[in-house]
């Protein structure tokens, strides 16, 4: 999705939010909850306004993908010759 393909999305997002606390405001009334929401939403469309355009040369950062760590247990040759952190190798005694 393109930068304005994504403001156009929030732009739709915030004109169905303000759409939203306008018919909650036909239900509570002018309570300071109501004016609150209401003073955020057009915030929201303020900030959006202010945006502009991206700065030239930013790059997005990748997404991360999930990491998926299975619950069986690791091979044991894996840790063949390792030694433990701290106790040192098994043939030796600590101090």
């Amino acid at each position: 999705m393109g930068v304005s393909e994504s403001r156009a999305a929030v732009a739709e997002a915030v004109s169905a939010l303000d759409a939203a606390v306008a018919t909650l405001r036909l239900h509570y009334g002018d309570t300071l909850g109501v004016r609150r929401l209401v003073s955020d939403v057009a915030r929201l469309g303020d900030d959006l306004a202010e945006l502009g355009d991206p700065q030239p040369g930013h790059r997005p950062h990748p997404v991360r993908q999930l990491e998926i760590v299975p619950d069986e247990p690791y091979d044991p040759s894996m840790w063949a010759g390792a030694e433990d952190e701290g106790l040192g190798a098994p043939d030796r005694r600590a101090p």
